[in-house]
This record gives C-alpha cells, structure tokens and sequence, in this order.
C-alpha cells in the first residue's frame, strides 16, 4: 500500500463518518453558544481584559481540539483488536507513513473545530484582526502537537474498552484546570496547569491582546512533552508491532 494512498483512505474515512463528527463538532458548539451566548456583552471577563466570547471560544478551541487529538487513539485501539493493523504490516507501508497519516486526519477534525468555533465566535461579536486570528491559529497547531502524540500513545497502549473513558476524562481534567472553563489564578492550581501543555493551549489567547502569546517558560512545556510523548510512542508502536 503506498503511503499517499493510505493518507488518502484515512482522510476519506474519517470524513465519511458522519457520527464522529456530530459528536466530536456539536459538542463544543452546543457549549459555546450555552456559556457564551448570555454572555456576549461582557467585555471584561473575570478581570482578564477579554471579552466573554472570545475567551470561552478560545476556550472551547482548546477543549474541542484536544478532544480531536485523543479520539484518533479510539480508533487506533479499535483497529489493533480487529487485526487490521496485523493486515497492513504485510503492506509497503512505513511506520512514520501510518502514524503521519493519524496525526493528520486528527488535525483536520481539530482544524474543522476550529473554524466552526472561529465563526461562531464572530457571530456573537468577536472582532480580530486576520494578523491576529493567523497568528492565533498557527499558536495553536504547535501547542496541538503534544496531544497528536498522545492520542497515538493512548491508542497502542489501552484496549478499545478503556480507550474512551481515558480520552474523556484526560480531556476533562486538562480542561479544568487549564482555564477553559474559568481564568487560573495564582495558587497550587496556577503552579501544576503551568507543566501542562493544555494550560499553553488555552494561553493562545493573549495573541488576541497583542501581546507574546508564550514566553519561554511555554516553549519549554510545549516542546519537552512532545520530545517525551514522541519517545514513548515510538517505544508502544514497536511494542506492537513486535508482537505475533
């Protein structure tokens, strides 16, 4: 199976299956429009200096992609128990084909989110410059790349019965204490939400006030989890793979 070939058949597949993608968009829409929408007029969020809508779709960016991230581990460890992973190591594919075209077809459900959310938020009155929504935007895909791997890691190391129920409750701790739902302040909650790449995520949204986004304190999270999290994928997809 040539690697272009398989891309293909993973984007198609995940286009295709319309229940995903109910789920995996609605879901933040519904909630966007639930918190935002009585709240439209508020201009200064919890003293952040931001208006309620553009942090809480912001917010729900963040919590709606990280999702994304994850459910490619769904389906990673629904695929490794029907042996369809077994059927494709007797093919030409590479490795780095097969997880480059998971990743993938993962940030195109989070770049879909994305922009449903971006658009949604311009329906209640979010304003930004299209310097800063790019830039906001490209902020975002790099602080997405540690969860691209972890939804890989996820998928190889946990069976289908437990995969879900890792995904949704590793999506709804990151959120909380990341200021998804509410501005972290200073405290113990403040100093754990700094080590996590979900915290950096969700500070994507000082771009909006024309600011830094990261300082190097950001880059470092961000890059050192990626660096570990690749370490560890590579180690469980050779695991797998290894097996009879």
């Amino acid at each position: 199976m040539r690697n272009l070939t398989y891309t293909r058949f993973e984007l198609l597949r995940i286009l295709r299956n319309w229940r995903f993608f109910i789920f995996s968009l609605g879901f933040p829409l519904v909630l966007y429009f639930v918190i935002a929408g009585p709240n439209r007029n508020v201009q200064d969020f919890a003293d952040t200096g931001i208006s309620a809508p553009l942090y809480y779709m912001v917010g729900l960016a963040s919590f709606g992609t990280m999702a994304a991230m994850l459910s490619t581990g769904t389906r990673i460890a629904s695929e490794r128990e029907a042996g369809w992973q077994r059927q494709l190591r007797v093919t030409p594919l590479r490795s780095r084909s097969y997880l480059g075209a998971k990743m993938l077809t993962a940030y195109l459900v989070s770049g879909i989110t994305v922009g449903l959310l971006f658009i949604s938020g311009a329906s209640l009155g979010v304003h930004l410059s299209a310097a800063t929504w790019l830039g906001m935007t490209g902020l975002m895909i790099i602080a997405l790349v540690p969860f691209a791997i972890l939804g890989v890691v996820l998928g190889h190391l946990l069976g289908s019965d437990t995969v879900g129920a890792a995904v949704g409750g590793t999506v709804g701790v990151l959120a909380l204490v990341s200021g998804t739902w509410f501005p972290v302040g200073n405290g113990v909650l403040h100093d754990i939400a700094q080590v996590l790449p979900s915290y950096w995520l969700v500070q994507a949204n000082r771009v909006a006030l024309g600011g830094a986004a990261w300082g190097l304190l950001g880059w470092t999270v961000v890059v050192a989890w990626s660096v570990g999290l690749a370490l560890l994928a590579v180690w469980v997809f050779r695991r797998d793979t290894e097996r009879v």
